[in-house]
């Protein structure tokens, strides 16, 4: 059996986050995505902890699911939560974000009081500690060896492991000793495993990809996706080991991660070089004419994720590693819609023709991955149909990402008379 998961979202106590992530609403949208296992997010925020402790019970072993659910199909919830270090180290200001993994409510109790005397864990949901990353590495595993800590979209300029304003050239600047716990990283937005399997460090562990989610329309625009006999929190821990230098890879194991859904990483928001003031967007090798610098106004450009991929990596692009995971890069449902309908994803039209997609195909994951052209033109408009199809293909454009601007994707490369027969 197949078991889709998103490791990585926020819940309404973030800051720029919408007030609709709460758990009833996050069990709803996982079952329209067709997610099958669900990031809890924020597990170090009071208010929130609070709202786990007195509507989750236990599911499978580590996983918990809704009180008084009747929905067979109930998602299950991992509890997660990410972390931003911000602290000095080597002469240089890091600010990293890290992701915890966690084995139940017990733990992440213990977790809890430990920060909430480094920092104040009310002001966000995601807090922020003067804390170094090995220090939080330490704190996070004297609680419980089975916690997993990954460096979240690790190759982001300002917060990733890796990233060109903050981060480090290698994971053992950043984690010392405790290098060997770190079995995963996260690709980001901007990121997929064949960009990432170039560079050494990243080789050695697992590749991870999760939507960061703000809002229930976001969850799973990233996602892992596990094959095996069941499902539960070691389980999936010790797949994600399996994936590391230090796993054994072993085919009877319960459950293996199968492949990543991915963002195309041009449409991330910081794929290519640029400075936005400036209306800038250059690739790695254009910037490099300009040594990184804005030819308008002479300030340092904000270097993106394929320069910094080119900085540090030592294989050239098409490199495989021996444990690379295969990937299947995806456009939301809603935005294929949006174009093929000529209007934005928020509004009826799209709805409308989402919720009937759904109402025939079960989940969104099913209609992006799974289902035939031909069944989609009998439930939909054949523009949609074939959409979905070119976007699983590949078959589509892209005014890549820059300096925090997302990426622009059409599918379609001339304009086209768009679904007169819905009026």
């Amino acid at each position: 059996m197949k078991y889709i998961v998103d490791f990585h979202i926020h819940s309404k106590y973030s800051r720029a986050t919408s007030p609709q992530m709460n758990l009833e609403v996050l069990d709803e949208f996982a079952r329209i995505k067709g997610i099958n296992v669900l990031a809890t997010g924020d597990f170090t925020h009071p208010e929130w902890f609070k709202n786990l402790k007195q509507k989750l019970e236990p599911a499978e072993q580590g996983l918990y699911k809704l009180k008084k659910n009747a929905n067979k199909q109930s998602a299950r919830f991992i509890l997660t939560s990410e972390i931003s270090c911000i602290y000095s180290k080597a002469g240089k200001v890091r600010k990293i974000h890290i992701i915890v993994l966690a084995p139940s409510l017990t733990v992440v109790e213990k977790i809890n009081m430990k920060l909430a005397k480094i920092g104040n864990l009310k002001a966000d949901g995601r807090p922020i500690l003067g804390l170094d990353a090995k220090e939080l590495t330490k704190i996070v595993l004297d609680v419980s060896k089975d916690c997993l800590v990954i460096p979240a979209h690790c190759m982001t300029p300002w917060f990733g492991l890796f990233g060109s304003k903050s981060g480090f050239d290698s994971m053992e600047e950043c984690f010392e000793e405790y290098t060997k716990y770190i079995f995963a990283v996260e690709t980001g937005l901007s990121a997929d495993p064949s960009m990432l399997c170039r560079i050494p460090d990243i080789r050695n562990v697992c590749l991870l990809s999760n939507s960061d989610a703000h809002s229930p329309a976001k969850l799973g625009r990233e996602a892992n996706v596990f094959q095996g006999k069941e499902i539960s929190y070691q389980a999936i821990t010790q797949a994600i080991k399996n994936k590391s230098r230090f796993g054994q890879g072993q085919s009877s194991a319960i459950l293996e991660l199968l492949y990543t859904i991915e963002f195309y990483p041009q449409e991330g928001k910081y794929f290519n070089d640029g400075h936005r003031q400036c209306d800038v967007n250059l690739s790695s090798n254009e910037s490099k004419k300009y040594n990184n610098i804005c030819p308008n106004c002479g300030k340092p450009l904000t270097v993106g994720v394929m320069n910094r991929v080119e900085q540090i990596s030592d294989k050239p692009q098409g490199f495989k590693s021996k444990n690379f995971v295969p990937f299947k890069s995806l456009i939301p449902l809603r935005e294929i819609i949006a174009e093929c309908v000529g209007t934005g994803v928020a509004t009826k039209r799209v709805t409308e023709q989402y919720n009937n997609l759904i109402k025939n195909f079960e989940n969104e994951f099913n209609i992006l991955l799974n289902v035939s052209q031909s069944d989609l033109c009998s439930a939909t408009l054949s523009q949609i149909a074939e959409g979905i199809i070119k976007a699983r293909n590949g078959d589509i454009n892209i005014e890549p990402g820059y300096d925090g601007v997302f990426g622009k994707i059409k599918i379609f490369s001339k304009k086209r008379e768009q679904c007169n027969m819905l009026s």
